[in-house]
């Protein structure tokens, strides 16, 4: 089938009064990423030649949310209805005669094959006027019908203007459309408010097209994909959704989640094969992990990149810039931020490392900790391949620990230690016969009186 130009119309104009709150619905994220970026970016898998997001409330907000996504703004102010949203693209549109997809800012999840598929059947040999994207969900509730036969649609009608014959139907509509671009803002000029809600219906068009002897198609999808959010409770079930259909794909791709419901994943997190992940494990955005990986129990891993055979936690925290060569280590308690760690290097327990780098077979103790911050700036700890860090040290950066060099227990090192040297920086331990006795006489006797 021949590829026609494709232009997307998003309607991000409500004012999402049931989310209440003061940050614009559609910015609202879903598994790490705002509801808006999800959609553009399958938009963005069908190359469009234009995309015009229709706003209104909170038009700054979503104006710096898109910068960089080439994506042109247009404002319906008042707000009449979604016919009236689309009419408000049409000079962002500037006469495009493609195809012009319709698309919501709070239905984020709808996959680019879907798109594609609208697209294709709007290009079909029998040239529907509009191609409506229908669903069937469990409980049809309160959405439009779309009275069809042979996916050929005879009527669209909203719920409160419905009768009982219509509200019988289960194809819903999801409010998505396909329209070229020649027809679009024709039809849309013969709606009306003509209905319950008083306001200007695109759905209408459908109806206008028919009656001027035209075919409108509708093609289905499953309910899931179009799943819209108004509330918290639905940005809630719409997140848990997400993440069920995204646990069972890495299970599916060779990943062991042993406790499946407890692990959430962010909508760029990479596994390899043969990875385990034990429960209660979150991924933060910017996560990836490479072939036969272990993730213990209660583990927070967010912009960090975990290389093959490499072990963390239990209840470790990866931070943002956190590298793990293979086989490395991070054990329990440990905290990890901006700091790579070389092939089999180790922090098992209780320790802080920040703005580092850890050679290849290092170990550190427990109760380790990179002094990285005089609360100006940032400064870099170098610990060198095979060091040893004894448990309890502070490393005051900026500071070089040498390769193959030992810091002995308890020790806070400020200035660069040479390869393979011991350094020790504490007190000589001092003795004191019986003084321990002594005062405990003297507290019991004080105690008494």
């Amino acid at each position: 089938m021949t590829q026609t130009a494709v232009a997307a119309v998003i309607l991000a104009a409500g004012k999402g009064t049931r989310m209440k709150s003061d940050f614009h619905k559609v910015l609202h994220p879903i598994a790490g990423r705002p509801m808006l970026m999800h959609l553009l970016a399958a938009v963005d898998a069908l190359a469009p030649a234009q995309k015009v997001v229709v706003v209104g409330a909170g038009r700054d907000q979503l104006e710096e949310a898109l910068k960089g996504h080439a994506t042109a703004l247009a404002v319906q102010n008042p707000q009449l209805g979604t016919g009236h949203a689309v009419q408000q693209s049409q000079d962002a549109l500037n006469a495009f005669s493609g195809d012009v997809l319709i698309l919501y800012g709070d239905v984020p999840l709808v996959r680019p094959k879907t798109m594609r598929a609208m697209i294709d059947r709007l290009n079909a040999a029998d040239a529907p006027a509009v191609v409506v994207l229908g669903f069937r969900p469990p409980d049809a509730l309160a959405y439009g019908r779309v009275i069809a036969h042979d996916g050929v649609i005879t009527k669209m009608v909203e719920y409160k203007d419905a009768t009982d014959a219509e509200r019988a139907c289960d194809l819903c509509n999801s409010g998505l459309m396909a329209v070229r671009g020649a027809d679009l803002f024709d039809l849309l000029a013969r709606v009306t408010d003509d209905n319950a809600a008083k306001e200007y219906y695109l759905v209408d068009i459908v109806n206008i097209a028919n009656a001027d002897g035209r075919k409108c198609a509708v093609i289905e999808c499953d309910a899931w994909e179009v799943a819209g959010v108004n509330s918290r409770a639905e940005l809630a079930g719409v997140e848990a959704d997400w993440q069920q259909r995204r646990r069972a794909q890495a299970m599916a791709d060779g990943a062991t989640l042993t406790a499946p419901e407890t692990v959430w994943f962010s909508h760029d997190t990479v596994l390899g094969r043969d990875v385990v992940i034990e429960p209660n494990v979150f991924f933060g955005p910017g996560v990836s992990v490479a072939d036969g990986v272990t993730i213990r129990a209660f583990c927070h891993i967010e912009g960090a990149t975990i290389a093959s055979g490499a072990e963390v936690g239990p209840y470790a925290r990866l931070r943002p810039g956190a590298v793990l060569g293979e086989k490395s280590k991070i054990g329990n308690f440990v905290e990890v931020k901006k700091a790579v760690f070389g092939k089999g290097a180790k922090a098992n327990h209780l320790s802080y490392i920040g703005d580092a780098t850890v050679g290849a077979g290092a170990n550190i103790g427990a109760g380790t900790i990179t002094c990285n911050y005089d609360g100006f700036f940032k400064y870099q700890t170098v610990i060198g391949e095979g060091a040893f860090i004894g448990s309890n040290s502070a490393l005051v950066a900026p500071v070089v620990i040498g390769d193959g060099a030992i810091v002995g227990a308890g020790s806070t090192v400020t200035a660069d230690v040479s390869a393979d040297a011991l350094v020790l920086v504490r007190p000589a331990q001092v003795e004191k016969s019986g003084w321990a006795k002594r005062f405990r006489e003297v507290m019991v006797a004080r105690k008494a009186k």
